[in-house]
């Protein structure tokens, strides 16, 4: 079962989303459909816009008084917490390169991947840009700390964002390893613990 079903599915907030992904609605359509007071339906867009989940997307005038209608939708970023097939998917993609390609090719795909993924490198001092790295790996889905160590910093997590294919392929930790230095601008080096739930962690040091 997918994680938005078990944890939303019944509950009026999964409701509302369930509804939106079959279209676009007004406020006053969402309320009539499910049941509810307008005021209710407006909380619950409120919480799933500031979430990412719902976004308006324009306006339709219902008769010929008043202000047009706000209709909502689900973001369209929003479609992967919906999804179970991300991490099995990708973890059947890499394990079939890897059995396609030669260690060092499969990663030099990889760190390439990563180097894709990378965006802008941070500004500011080494340790404001180790932040914003710790920051991204927390974003995707790792517990993550910074510390101070050895003239530089370790980004030290207590779980992995792509764990499923880390198991699977531990290469795949390169791909991360780029993305971080093309955040930092700085050297750095995967010392993820693979011994059993696999959990990230950086070495960044100055170039």
């Amino acid at each position: 079962m997918r994680w938005w079903d078990r944890h939303f599915g019944e509950s009026t907030r999964g409701r509302v989303v369930a509804l939106l992904r079959r279209g676009r609605r007004s406020v006053d359509e969402i309320a009539a459909a499910l049941g509810l007071t307008d005021n209710a339906v407006r909380a619950q867009i409120a919480t799933l816009e500031r979430d990412g989940v719902v976004t308006a997307v324009g306006a339709r005038r219902e008769g010929t008084v008043g202000k047009p209608a706000t209709m909502y939708a689900v973001a369209p970023e929003a479609g992967v917490i919906f999804s179970s097939a991300y991490a099995p998917v990708l973890t059947a993609l890499v394990t079939e390169l890897g059995a396609r390609l030669s260690t060092a090719e499969l990663d030099d795909v990889l760190r390439s991947a990563g180097r894709r993924l990378a965006p802008a490198v941070a500004g500011g001092s080494l340790e404001r840009r180790a932040r914003a790295a710790a920051a991204l790996l927390a974003e995707l889905g790792a517990d993550a700390d910074l510390v101070t160590e050895d003239g530089g910093f370790d980004i030290v997590s207590h779980g992995c964002p792509l764990a499923q294919v880390v198991t699977a392929r531990p290469e795949t930790c390169g791909a991360v390893e780029e993305l971080l230095a093309g955040v930092t601008g700085a050297h750095v080096r995967e010392r993820c613990d693979r011994s059993g739930e696999p959990r990230c962690a950086f070495a960044i040091r100055p170039r």
